[in-house]
């Protein structure tokens, strides 16, 4: 049978790129949110503002390779007082579902034309990324304390494989070696008043991952996408049975798409260093400040230009530089766009 979904985005400027990138985006999400196979889309009608008409959406739709439907763009009528700058797209597709099961993506300033479809496909969740030293973490606590949340240390998952290859004396370059041992990794959360305890194969280990050579393991450890997959789903899970604020490198982009409030946080690198410094500081561990500000710049290499899921912010995320700022007014900052 055959069933149409319906999607529409705003774009910022009347270009040629700006159309392109954000009808990509639109047809990425619906084709994720509604698990297509782009073989299975017949046909795609698209319309656009009057406003708009530096390029087709259709070429969009043919650099993602959606090649054998057919695709149709019209302008639309105007009306006084309408959506400006929007494209729109019905995307017909076959498949066994049934039309009440697919799910209509309303992207950016569009999502004022359907709140109710948006509301319903959103998940009550807050969607922390950023760099290391951030204060991703730290807010994330906060937030999820003030909200009545369960918080979720996604960091701390990669920290607890990556604490299990260095205790197995596995070499973190040794890809096939860390994928043999991940059946025999047994990763399990418990939540005590909102706090995150985490434990490998039965034991404790919420303090004995919080260590420099763990972190450098977990950030080897997560490029890889048997261990990406194995702990998202973890992740997703607990996102469906509990309200959450989860923090991590990909959760806006990859393990919570559909989370009603994305954040990106972001620092400068000697004030992330700081951070790091005075948290070695408090634990009475020895530093240098140099070699601080050298493994952040390279984590943070690593992590935005690894091949799965890249730190990166979501397009659809409220970008915060918590540089000067106090971890006070960085949680009103996020309070206030959750309550928006």
């Amino acid at each position: 049978m055959n069933c149409c979904i319906r999607g529409a985005v705003t774009v910022e400027e009347n270009s040629r790129e700006c159309i392109w990138e954000n009808t990509k985006l639109m047809l990425n999400e619906i084709i994720n949110a509604n698990n297509i196979n782009i073989e299975d889309i017949v046909s795609i009608y698209f319309t656009c503002t009057r406003d708009l008409d530096a390029a087709y959406p259709a070429v969009a739709a043919r650099e993602i390779g959606i090649v054998d439907a057919a695709l149709m763009c019209v302008q639309e009528l105007y009306v006084k007082g309408s959506l400006e700058m929007c494209v729109r797209a019905a995307v017909n597709i076959e498949t066994y579902k049934r039309q009440k099961d697919m799910k209509h993506i309303y992207l950016k300033g569009a999502q004022r034309l359907r709140p109710d479809i948006v509301n319903k496909s959103k998940i009550d969740a807050v969607a922390i990324d950023g760099p290391a030293g951030s204060g991703k973490s730290t807010v994330a606590k906060l937030i999820s304390k003030e909200l009545g949340y369960i918080y979720v240390d996604t960091g701390a998952m990669y920290r607890t494989v990556g604490l299990c290859c260095l205790n197995k004396g596995i070499s973190l370059d040794d890809n096939e070696k860390i994928k043999e041992v991940l059946p025999y990794v047994d990763i399990s959360l418990e939540f005590d008043k909102g706090i995150q305890k985490i434990f490998l194969n039965g034991r404790d280990v919420t303090d004995e991952i919080r260590t420099q050579p763990v972190a450098e393991a977990a950030s080897k450890v997560a490029a890889i996408p048997e261990v990406r997959t194995q702990l998202v789903e973890i992740q997703r899970k607990i996102a469906e049975k509990n309200k959450v604020v989860m923090d991590g490198r990909d959760i806006g982009t990859n393990v919570l798409k559909n989370a009603k409030t994305k954040i990106y946080l972001d620092a400068d690198v000697s004030e992330r260093a700081k951070r790091r410094c005075n948290e070695l500081d408090e634990k009475g561990i020895t530093f240098d400040y140099d070699n601080i500000v050298k493994e952040i710049v390279e984590r943070d290499n690593y992590d935005k230009n690894r091949e799965v899921n890249p730190l990166a912010a979501a397009k659809d995320a409220v970008v915060i530089d918590t540089t000067g700022l106090t971890i006070e007014q960085v949680k009103d900052k996020i309070m206030s766009v959750v309550r928006d």
